[in-house]
């Protein structure tokens, strides 16, 4: 999952709404429509409101580093594309015994970390422990706990053996950074792979990268990318219409899209995005303990409303955690709709006729304290009072994520395919149910993905009926564009900016 900011990996990053659509793919038809000659030696500048939180993925660094790092800087031994592809990476070809229990992985020869050591299977069998180590924070530790043991039997070799089969092995490993076992210091520095190397990182301001003149495969189309960091998406638009930033990673003030809409001089992309916006239950904590309160609030709730109110025509209501681009997507917004007659009557049948008061733990940064306001006014309409506690990221991390002291909260989930977390009854939220779980184990040993989709379609459909969070919507993603440029990303899945591609004209 992972979360914005705070990103809690394992998630966590869809929809498809166009104004343009073209897929990236980490290829060279990505956004933009710039053609003919381009700058070899341009810097592209970058604008985010996503500062990594330090430059390591396992140890809370936030969906900023993996915007920054992600493919740039590290490579796994697979890639999620652009368009939702697994393809090789630093893999160059991969086998898997019948039994399904042992991958055995070759790796792409010539490769060199930018320190100008080269790769050899030992920095995979160090990365890949580093994942799963006990002090981990990564998104897919979880996911790969499955692995029973690594064994190296030559240095282009990585021999991977299964505690249990596991049908998304190779796309979790798409997670994984390989860096070099020497390295030290990885949260303020780096040693990856990829086509950039950290060249500077200003904390609070900009994080710039430089073309590696060592790289495996083929270069980077500018010679450097500066990411600059806004506190708000005001600052982040004034930037680009000043031209101090090139391209907005990703918009999240759609009332400022006019202006770019209607100058020449700019591009606006609607792609996919995987960013729920949840209302998450303490499904182990009183009241949300039980079922019926827990579709009472949802009911309660108006999540067209409130997309609207802060998205304007973008973004979509999905009724689960699941977004359109992952296979096992169905329509469940009719599930727990909005219907305030309805939700009074679950909240009576409940022993709650005169509602109850809970606290919401609400992130300090945009849209969380927004939409918990708008659902503090909705859910009094049906006698349920809620008392914002407004707290910083490091703070929900701690108390909500990691020692469950929470009653409700508010969170951004990030990643696609992170259904499965409810399977987890130790999961942040807590929601237990044993047929789920059994479902989610069912669909990970799946001899095949029809089996696996028809498996996490009951999933899906089981928590949506069962309440087990509220998805309140999910996130249009909207990137802004010079016209100059081209080749920049433009889904952005797990919020990932791959920005080798891009051309400056």
């Amino acid at each position: 999952m992972s979360i914005k900011k705070t990103s809690v990996y394992g998630g966590a990053t869809a929809a498809a709404l166009a104004l343009t659509l073209t897929a990236c793919g980490g290829g060279s038809n990505g956004g933009g429509a710039a053609t003919g000659a381009y700058d070899k030696s341009a810097t592209v500048n970058i604008g985010s409101l996503y500062e990594p939180q330090n430059l390591d993925n396992t140890a809370g660094g936030g969906q900023g580093v993996t915007e920054a790092l992600n493919g740039n800087v590290y490579e796994g031994l697979f890639e999620l594309t652009d368009d939702g592809k697994v393809e090789n990476l630093l893999a160059q070809d991969y086998k898997v015994s019948g039994d399904g229990l042992t991958y055995t992985f070759t790796l792409r020869d010539g490769v060199k970390f930018h320190s100008g050591k080269k790769l050899t299977s030992q920095d995979v069998k160090y990365s890949l422990e580093k994942v799963i180590a006990k002090d981990s924070q990564s998104a897919r530790k979880s996911n790969l706990e499955v692995i029973k043991s690594l064994e190296t039997p030559d240095a282009r070799t990585v021999k991977v053996q299964l505690s249990k089969k596991s049908i998304s092995f190779v796309y979790n490993l798409s997670y994984v950074w390989i860096i070099n076992s020497d390295a030290k210091s990885l949260k303020t520095s780096e040693d990856g792979t990829g086509p950039y190397r950290l060249n500077k990182w200003t904390r609070g301001s900009a994080l710039g990268l430089d073309r590696f003149a060592g790289y495996w495969g083929d270069a980077a189309k500018n010679k450097q990318v500066v990411f600059h960091y806004y506190k708000d998406a005001t600052a982040l638009n004034n930037a680009l219409l000043t031209n101090a930033v090139d391209v907005v990673t990703s918009e999240q003030s759609p009332d400022a899209l006019d202006q770019f809409k209607s100058n020449q001089n700019y591009k606006v992309s609607d792609g996919n995005s995987t960013t729920k916006l949840l209302l998450a239950f303490n499904d182990k904590a009183k009241p949300f303990t039980d079922v019926k309160v827990r579709q009472a609030v949802s009911s309660a709730i108006d999540d067209k409303k409130l997309l609207e109110s802060v998205w304007g025509g973008y973004g979509k209501l999905i009724g689960s955690m699941v977004p359109p681009t992952d296979p096992w997507y169905e329509d469940l917004t009719k599930v727990n709709a909005y219907d305030t007659t309805r939700a009074k009557k679950l909240l009576a049948d409940a022993g709650y006729k005169n509602g109850f008061t809970f606290t919401l733990d609400t992130p300090n940064y945009d849209p969380h304290p927004t939409a918990a306001t708008f659902i503090k006014s909705q859910l009094a309409k049906v006698g349920i009072t809620v008392e914002i506690n407004t707290i910083t990221p490091d703070e929900w991390y701690t108390k909500v994520y990691k020692n469950h002291d929470f009653t409700a909260t508010l969170q951004e989930h990030v990643n696609d395919r992170d259904l499965v977390w409810y399977g987890n009854p130790d999961f942040y939220w807590g929601y237990d149910d044993k047929q789920v779980t059994k479902w989610v184990e069912e669909a990970e040993q799946a001899s095949g993905t029809a089996e696996q989709t028809e498996l996490l379609k009951k999933v899906n459909r089981r928590t949506a009926e069962d309440a087990a969070s509220d998805w309140l919507y999910l996130y249009p993603q909207i990137v802004v564009a010079n016209s100059k440029l081209s080749g920049y990303p433009v889904n952005g899945l797990n919020s990932q900016f791959f920005a080798y591609d891009i051309e400056k004209g």
